[in-house]
């Protein structure tokens, strides 16, 4: 069987429509795939920024026609590209696993030094999504004190993009990090020059993988949707053994909070849905265009919840109540390893890590507290556990050696090297608790600090986000139900 797959020209189209047709051969070693590259309008015009070009689908409708004619057989797009409408006569028939969903800032290393001098800054990006989100986070992610923060309109593909950054007088640059992790990853000889280009602009930046509970991505980024007429079921039969059902779940879902909103590139809206054991996380971040403000990190449980009780009955009504614990410094000489940081306080005071050295932080609150002290934060894990990966190989161009920075008590399951800084003093040798019947926990020493003095609570039901926390409650024999934060369980729990 012949196949023709099509796609837009640049670079980055052509890789993904190549990694379609790499999963078909595998999955239909006999299939014969023939390529066909073309234009989009939004390839023509590279002038209106796009959220002021009122054509539909400016990079994918030009090829609906030819779908239809029968001129190709399959479409490859970059999801996010597609009308939140529903087409009547074409459908999406298949995705492959999801690229990294997140955003990459880009930062010049050369114009940095003038940005922690003059509190002003400018970055390019043509997304107001983007410039909406962004224009808080950063003032509290970046390690300066900005005073002002300028985002300009760009268009161009990403080689394009990341070339007028080094060439225009801007200091950075957003970008889809699927889109660069493709384009560096790409095997084809053809790419070599792109790849070689990149790869020289990076040396001069500084970068950081955006958190997406701080700046969700634009619903179905990092996700390719295949194309087909809907008429044709052989089609529609061929391509499923590449559908990543998880991919299509979360994707669908993202579209389908955008349309409740109106739909659009214009909006200045982010939704991603995360697919997770432990349930479906969704951040929501935003302004619609009738001025509401939207700012949600939810979770849907993957298992029931229990019922809600009084709110005297649960535990800790504030986090401050499980302060137990004054913290004991460890001497330690300085490394240069990429660091992995559980929280602020495992850093020691007398690290300054270098502009070369990969700190990662546990979630958006450690990043903010490094960034104050002067840190360059790499990206967080989302306060979802040291099991999400980091998906930063290929901007590093080699795999990295981590270290975990933790206290002596730290939990070790081997997924990280760990190293304490610090040790965790108990303030009290007792815990009063009795009364209460819920209990949420920010972290496992807490849970066996108090189970140490309270056996009892053992038999009650527990609560704690996900990752160590949730696997030290488990190795004490306790299930605990997941909830993403204190407050969202204060919030859910309690009548």
């Amino acid at each position: 069987m012949r196949v023709t797959i099509a796609s837009r020209r640049s670079d980055l189209a052509r890789i993904q429509a190549y990694q379609v047709g790499d999963a078909l051969k595998s999955a239909h070693p006999q299939i014969d795939i023939n390529y066909s590259f073309h234009e989009s309008l939004g390839d023509r015009n590279q002038s209106d920024p796009l959220w002021q070009m009122p054509e539909k689908g400016v990079f994918t409708q030009d090829f609906r026609a030819g779908l239809l004619k029968g001129d190709f057989d399959l479409v490859v797009h970059s999801w996010k590209d597609l009308a939140i409408e529903a087409d009547p006569e074409t459908e999406i028939a298949a995705t492959l696993p999801r690229a990294d969903a997140r955003d990459l800032l880009l930062v010049r290393a050369d114009r940095w030094p003038d940005v922690e001098r003059s509190g002003v800054m400018s970055i390019l990006t043509s997304s107001p999504r983007r410039s909406y989100n962004l224009a808080s986070f950063l003032r509290e992610a970046l390690p300066a004190k900005l005073r002002e923060l300028n985002f300009i309109n760009v268009r161009g593909n990403v080689p394009t993009r990341v070339r007028k950054l080094l060439e225009l007088d801007v200091d950075g640059l957003v970008v889809a990090k699927a889109a660069l992790d493709r384009l560096l990853a790409a095997k084809q000889k053809e790419f070599a020059a792109t790849q070689s280009e990149l790869r020289q602009a990076l040396s001069q930046c500084r970068w950081m993988v955006l958190p997406l509970r701080e700046n969700p991505s634009a619903p179905a980024q990092g996700a390719l949707a295949i194309e087909i007429v809907r008429s044709r079921a052989d089609l529609r039969e061929l391509v499923a053994p590449l559908n990543c059902a998880d991919t299509f779940a979360a994707v669908t879902h993202e579209r389908e909070i955008l349309r409740g909103y109106g739909g659009g590139c214009h909006q200045k809206i982010g939704a991603s849905v995360l697919r997770r054991p432990f349930g479906e996380v969704t951040f929501l971040r935003g302004l619609t265009d009738s001025g509401q403000v939207l700012d949600d990190c939810s979770l849907s449980s993957s298992q029931p919840r229990p019922p809600k009780i009084a709110r005297e009955q649960l535990w800790p009504l504030s986090p401050a109540d499980a302060d137990w614990f004054s913290r004991e410094r460890i001497p330690l000489a300085e490394l240069t390893t990429a660091l992995w940081i559980a929280k602020a306080d495992a850093l020691p005071d007398d690290w300054c890590p270098g502009s070369a050295q990969i700190v990662w932080a546990s979630g958006v609150q450690t990043w903010k507290r490094l960034a104050q002290r002067g840190v360059w934060v790499h990206g967080c894990a989302e306060s979802l556990g040291e099991q999400e990966p980091q998906n930063i190989e290929t901007l590093a161009s080699s795999a990295l050696q981590w270290l975990k920075l933790t206290h002596t008590a730290g939990y070790d399951e081997g997924t990280l090297p760990t190293l304490a800084t610090y040790r965790l003093v108990p303030k009290n040798g007792y815990v009063e608790l009795k009364g209460k019947s819920y209990f949420f926990w920010k972290s496992g020493s807490s849970f066996e600090h108090a189970l140490s003095s309270n056996p009892w609570i053992k038999e009650m039901t527990h609560f704690c986000g996900p990752g160590n926390t949730q696997r030290i409650l488990e190795r004490n024999g306790v299930q605990p139900h997941i909830f993403l934060d204190h407050a969202q369980w204060l919030k859910e729990m309690s009548l």
